[in-house]
């Protein structure tokens, strides 16, 4: 082992550049739908050696000192994140004759902008970097603050974090709901890296004994919450969930709108199977209307023959509405909307967080000088909602609803959840074809359920559309590609989670803790160099 580590720390010039990209590429094996983490314990300690070696002249001064480490993270970063987001070109390519020639940018921009965190993670860590178990623990700090990072900087984007890795079954889920992600992006490097103490004695056995200890810990935990029984007062909620599967293709037509409109009342109509209650809640995925409603009252109409007394439909529909005093362009939301059994709009939520470049373009007007426009197909550029609140259904549940890529923020859905009985998702997954993309989406989907201690019931146009109880364990599900229903009993009544204070706050005491620690190690060893 030490003869490898040698290796690795003394390679130069393109192939460190080289063996960086792979060993991130490797990592992303840990992900959805793979979920082979073992690979970890192979790139990160590859890291670890990168980085013993990333030294610059004593002569250089601050800048051109960090260069070789952010270099060293930058690469890792890009193997990371191109080997984990290429199927965001499919977006791109749903009409290649407007937006193909985007495909470069989509496939290796985004994940050359992201990789951008790794390199300043390499930065904070080799800032305390030492010979032993301390240059760990400053990895794992700053893995941890680049991923706190990527929650909010830039509108955000913290897709396939480290920390999902270490969550790929609900009993190695349920220490989220303590720590939160930020805990566990910070923990999940702190473990995988340990391994590269075996190139040397120096405080091995410590830290092979720490990663023991931390994985019993994950382990225990998982098997003690999935063991006590889920609170619930006795309330339930009936839900079918609707994946009717239409081609984007289709999906703006004017010349089948009436054709999908009654695949969605078709499939929505069915009596439930094996007899069972009819549903309370019928949920269809984002977008799923292809009309406005303002433009298609017999929409309406049709939606009040289809609902009996009691049942609520939450659907995914583009909303239109006047500038303010009827003057101005019209402005136009992505949103939900609750109808009712009388064939009335009741309440509706406006996404709040547009996709850059895929709902709205950043910086329109200068932007637009240059003819960029946006990325992805679509009606139009899209107006963000003011604020997000719950939908009370008719048996008195309440629904909080999060559109697409909402639901990967954990602040965003945590702030929200506090008077709520269900977590709702709709989506379209369709852009991203049956790739990657759908599964990591539909993971992190589920963390988002154990975090909160809520059941999350989730409809995408595509798939994954699914049930998830308050511990992560998947009811029921349709998988990618397929067109159906799934019909399910919801039970409802107080959050499940754990009791041990705010995951976020603990989240954050662990980052800081594990920056202390390395932070302290990294100046005793270099004292005792001196």
């Amino acid at each position: 082992m030490e003869r490898l580590a040698g290796r690795i720390i003394l390679l130069w010039g393109w192939r460190r550049a080289l063996t960086a990209f792979l060993a991130g590429a490797l990592a992303v094996l840990a992900q959805a739908p793979y979920d082979f983490f073992a690979v970890c314990f192979v790139s990160f300690p590859v890291l670890v050696w990168l980085l013993d070696g990333a030294a610059a002249p004593a002569s250089a001064g601050p800048l051109r000192r960090m260069l070789p480490s952010f270099a060293t993270g930058w690469w890792f970063g890009f193997g990371y994140f191109l080997a984990g987001l290429w199927w965001i070109g499919g977006a791109v390519l749903v009409e290649a004759d407007s937006f193909g020639w985007a495909l470069p940018l989509a496939v290796m921009g985004i994940p050359a902008l992201l990789a951008f965190f790794y390199g300043f993670a390499c930065v904070v860590a080799r800032l305390a970097w030492s010979n032993g178990i301390g240059r760990i623990f400053a990895l794992a700090f700053g893995f941890g603050l680049a991923e706190w990072l990527r929650m909010f900087l830039f509108t955000g984007f913290p897709w396939n974090a480290i920390g999902y890795a270490v969550m790929p079954v609900p009993l190695l889920m349920q220490s989220v709901s303590v720590v939160g992600l930020i805990g566990m992006n910070a923990l999940a490097v702190l473990v995988f890296a340990m391994p590269a103490l075996l190139a040397g004695q120096r405080h091995l056995k410590v830290g092979l004994a720490l990663a023991v200890l931390l994985v019993a810990a994950h382990v225990g935990f998982g098997y003690w919450r999935l063991s006590v029984p889920v609170k619930a007062d006795g309330r339930s909620v009936a839900v079918r969930i609707v994946q009717p599967n239409i081609d984007l293709s289709e999906k703006w037509d004017a010349g089948v709108r009436d054709r999908i409109f009654r695949t969605m009342l078709d499939l929505s109509g069915q009596p439930p199977e094996n007899g069972g209650a009819k549903p309370e809640l019928i949920l269809w995925p984002e977008t799923s209307v292809p009309f406005y409603f303002t433009e298609r009252p017999d929409a309406l109409v049709a939606l009040g023959d289809l609902l009996d007394r009691g049942q609520m439909l939450i659907a995914g529909a583009m909303r239109g509405e006047a500038g303010i005093s009827g003057k101005g362009e019209e402005r136009y939301y992505n949103s939900v909307v609750a109808i009712n059994d009388a064939g009335e709009i009741v309440d509706a939520v406006d996404k709040v967080h547009l996709v850059p470049f895929g709902e709205y373009i950043p910086f329109a007007d200068l932007l637009g000088r240059f003819g960029l426009e946006q990325l992805v197909a679509g009606p139009m550029n899209l107006a963000p909602g003011i604020e997000r609140h719950a939908i009370s259904l008719p048996g008195g549940a309440r629904t909080l609803p999060f559109i697409c890529y909402e639901i990967i923020f954990p602040d965003l859905v945590a702030v929200d959840v506090a008077s709520t009985d269900i977590i709702v998702n709709v989506t379209n997954d369709a852009w991203f074809g049956d790739t990657p993309g759908p599964y990591q989406h539909f993971r992190q989907a589920q963390i988002r359920a154990v975090e909160t201690g809520l059941p999350l019931v989730r409809a995408a146009n595509t798939g994954i559309s699914g049930v998830v109880d308050q511990r992560g364990r998947i009811v029921d599900a349709l998988s990618v590609n397929s067109r159906g229903t799934i019909d399910a009993t919801v039970p409802v009544g107080g959050r499940d989670a754990a009791a041990f204070g705010s995951n976020r706050l603990n989240g954050l005491v662990i980052l800081f803790f594990v920056g202390a620690f390395g932070v302290g190690m990294g100046i005793g060893q270099r004292q005792r160099l001196n």
